[in-house]
């Protein structure tokens, strides 16, 4: 239990810190450490828990720049796809469509990067009330499919080129508000054991301090830092949704 405890607190740790730099991937980031070893009906309510947290933590620095109209349009459409994702992790091909998301992150991430060394300026990519609809309810699916609720987010953020608190102000409440939807349903199906609640508890000193951390590492980067830790970690996530 003990050994346990300190794996979750270290994955913990270190994706806090990455979520608290970039405003997402605590989930895709602990999940990569944790599903090695840790069952997947204890992971789901540490992640679930772990993300809320972490990114809660933010939200008060970020809450003059949050676009309401925007994103409750997005999280409207994002809760009408989340059934349809549970509905395709119990009868459907969901690996096939995790590995398909990977694969778009993976070249999307790997084509910007790649301009980024060449200095190429990105390209320009307006966005629009009809796109958000699909980006939102895509990104539902993924939730139902496997908490992967902040890669879409992310991605559509950095398409549009906005400034780096814009785009925190836009994934991070919208992350925020999906994993307290998952955890309610996670509560009534009974993943709320007495273990995952001592290892989430055990592991919060951690991601306190990690969020804390990558908070301050935030404040510091510039706008093109910003840029490529998060396309970084667009890339590690689609990779880390592909093996």
């Amino acid at each position: 239990m003990w050994s346990e405890a300190a794996l979750v607190a270290g994955a913990c740790f270190v994706a806090a810190f990455c979520a608290g730099m970039a405003g997402f991937a605590f989930v895709l980031v602990a999940a990569g450490i944790l599903l090695h070893v840790v069952p997947p009906a204890i992971t789901a309510p540490v992640l679930v828990l772990g993300s809320l947290m972490a990114q809660s933590m933010a939200l008060p620095a970020l809450w003059k720049h949050i676009d309401w109209p925007r994103l409750r349009f997005f999280l409207g459409v994002a809760v009408l796809g989340l059934p349809v994702g549970l509905l395709v992790l119990a009868k459907g091909p969901a690996p096939m469509i995790v590995a398909g998301v990977g694969l778009l992150l993976v070249v999307y991430a790997g084509y910007m990067l790649s301009r980024i060394a060449l200095r190429l300026a990105p390209p320009a990519v307006g966005g629009g009330r009809a796109a958000d609809g699909v980006v939102g309810f895509l990104s539902g699916i993924l939730g139902g499919v496997g908490g992967f609720v902040g890669a879409l987010p992310a991605m559509w953020a950095d398409i549009q080129g906005w400034p780096k608190d814009r785009a925190r102000a836009f994934m991070q409440p919208f992350i925020v508000a999906m994993q307290a939807i998952t955890a309610v349903g996670l509560a009534f199906a009974g993943f709320f054991t007495t273990e995952a609640l001592v290892l989430t508890a055990a592991a919060t000193p951690a991601l306190v301090v990690g969020t804390w951390i990558g908070l301050r590492a935030y404040v510091r980067l510039p706008a093109q830092g910003f840029r490529v830790v998060l396309l970084v970690l667009l890339l590690v996530s689609g990779i880390s949704l592909l093996v």
